[in-house]
């Protein structure tokens, strides 16, 4: 018996080392993603800004010969104003829920996969809503029509695409990347990863995105009080993925942020 405790102890003994070694092997190798996620991050905060400076500074025209004009003259101010730069940011935005599915899958798993999933159903829809560059050949081809009737044409085919744009696919990205926000932020307060205020200002921004861009003033209202918790949120999610990359400890990591006003709860 005494022969058969020492074993059994002995085995056990062997194996933590094992386990542990096994952990920190599996850490280690989302490092780079959680790297890549806080970059992302970053950058998709860089993106807000530089697209609401182009909103202000050329607000987008409101008609189908309004972006007609503008595409003629200057066709990169009339992709901005069909959100070119979202499409960059909702490529960025795969790399953040990647790794913010690596960063807490332990705390919800099952949580974690159904955001991940809805996430990405919803970037996907965006992407097909996207028509910049469908109106960009069709302003071409206006402008080299010689008819009316071929005009006429071009500017049904941009009706269209204006319609597609702030259509369907458009609301289901919105509807669905609020949900998942929420979702992602419901498990951060289970994480010791995030903190409460990381966690708080995602509950915000996902509840002022539940209601569209597209649903008239309130719409626009809504998106534009979204944005400020949206890119502290993603502020403070790079700044906890940079530190998980770092290997750093869960009591370190729930240290505060080196900025004030960032600080965690």
């Amino acid at each position: 018996m005494e022969m058969k405790t020492s074993t059994r102890e002995s085995s056990s003994t062997s194996q933590k080392p094992m386990d542990e070694s096994r952990a920190e092997t599996t850490a280690s190798a989302w490092k780079s993603l959680y790297r890549a996620g806080g970059a992302a991050a970053l950058t998709i905060v860089g993106i807000m800004v530089i697209q609401i400076i182009v909103f202000i500074a050329s607000p987008p025209p409101s008609t189908v010969l309004g972006y007609f004009t503008l595409f003629h003259k200057n066709g990169i101010l009339g992709l901005l104003s069909l959100d070119l730069l979202y499409l960059v940011d909702n490529a960025l935005v795969v790399l953040l829920y990647l790794a913010l599915y690596a960063a807490l899958r332990r705390a919800s798993s099952s949580f974690m996969a159904i955001a991940l999933a809805l996430g990405l159903v919803g970037i996907a829809a965006y992407f097909a809503s996207n028509t910049a560059f469908e109106m960009l050949s069709l302003s071409s081809q206006y402008a080299a029509a010689t008819t009316d009737a071929q005009r006429s044409l071009f500017q049904a085919g941009g009706a269209a695409m204006l319609a597609i744009y702030q259509g369907t696919a458009f609301d289901v990205y919105y509807i669905l990347n609020a949900v998942a926000t929420l979702i992602l932020s419901g498990v951060m307060l289970r994480s010791n990863s995030f903190g409460k205020a990381t966690a708080s200002m995602g509950i915000v921004a996902g509840a002022l995105m539940l209601i569209p861009s597209t649903a008239g003033t309130i719409g626009l209202y809504f998106a534009f009080g979204s944005l400020v918790p949206t890119a502290i949120w993603l502020i403070l999610i790079a700044h906890r993925l940079f530190r998980l990359a770092q290997g750093v400890s869960k009591e370190e990591t729930n240290q505060p942020a080196p900025v004030a006003f960032l600080s965690e709860a």
